[in-house]
């Protein structure tokens, strides 16, 4: 990605606060105001079409979140066939709508072109005070590490496009996927938490990778506490998307792996996400409150993962 970045004009303006190294771009409008903007679509993961729209709507708003603003308006972003199914576009409508709905999210408006493969998603506005961003540049050694959503989807929505998958491993991944990260950041505002991402198309792995090296720590991981949807091992033998097996080379020179780690182990944790949780690196005197918070909200995974160091900077162990 970085050859593609310098293909980019240099950035002069003194407020413009983050740019493409982050999750979304920052733009100071005041000292106590930011504005935060991301977009994100993609082509339908699951067959109902209402999942599809609130999947993707959640997934858009993910970066703003992970940010530790708060999204306040947001555009479509459509592509169907003139000639397709409306009924089926108004339910991918829908399902974006009230997960919007949900987030305190007005949709102001929006882009549509006709293609005979649909993609949806929007692009975000948040407000955040300047001072006050959850950066990947933001963790300290000794940070704790903290994930709110369970790993899996990439290879679960692969199974399902194989007719593989029992409709109750697609019926938890779904459930998962349209959950908004909203209560999740919360949490991580309310404590302080100034290092954070999302895991969504590089994995785990390749998100933590991002925070480790542009914070300059090391992480050690226990693959025991990483919290796997119900199934995705099993079908992890023979249901693997292929822009996992590329996540999972692109970090080989940055992880060691333990003894007795399986391929199907390594494949996981590279696993590319959609609409993943918040990886929380907080610092280890605020873990028990950002548990806490994280708990009085109903998130109903806050695993602790693994710890920030400053031994081998840019590097991930699993253990």
């Amino acid at each position: 990605m970085d050859h593609i970045r310098r293909a980019l004009p240099p950035l002069t303006d003194p407020r413009v606060l983050v740019s493409t190294e982050d999750d979304a771009g920052v733009y100071r409008i005041s000292d106590d105001t930011a504005i935060v903007q991301t977009v994100d679509f993609f082509t339908p993961i699951v067959d109902d079409p209402y999942d599809f729209g609130a999947i993707a709507a959640a997934n858009a708003l993910s970066d703003v979140y992970a940010m530790g603003a708060r999204p306040v308006t947001a555009m479509n972003l459509l592509a169907f066939p003139k000639d397709g199914d409306l009924d089926v576009l108004s339910e991918i409508l829908r399902g974006g709508a009230e997960v919007a709905t949900a987030a305190g999210v007005s949709i102001i408006g929006g882009h549509s072109i006709d293609d005979r493969e649909p993609k949806y998603g929007m692009a975000v506005t948040g407000v955040v005070h300047p001072g006050k961003l959850a950066l990947k540049s933001g963790a300290r050694p000794g940070d704790v590490l903290v994930l709110t959503k369970p790993l899996g989807t990439g290879i679960i929505a692969t199974a399902i496009k194989a007719g593989r998958v029992d409709k109750g491993i697609i019926n938890e991944a779904v459930m998962h996927m349209k959950t908004l990260n909203r209560s999740a950041a919360e949490a991580m505002i309310e404590v302080g938490v100034r290092g954070a991402t999302d895991i969504t198309g590089f994995g785990l792995l390749g998100h933590l990778l991002e925070l480790v090296q542009r914070s300059g720590v090391g992480a050690r991981l226990s693959l025991s506490d990483i919290p796997v949807m119900a199934g995705v091992r099993d079908l992890a033998s023979f249901s693997v998307p292929g822009g996992t097996r590329s996540n999972l080379r692109a970090v080989s020179g940055s992880v060691g792996w333990g003894v007795g780690i399986s391929e199907h182990d390594k494949l996981i944790l590279a696993d590319a996400q959609t609409s993943g949780g918040l990886l929380i690196a907080v610092a280890a005197d605020k873990v028990r409150l950002l548990l806490a918070g994280l708990e009085a909200r109903d998130v109903s995974t806050r695993a602790v993962i693994g710890r920030l160091s400053a031994e081998e900077p840019g590097t991930i162990v699993i253990e």
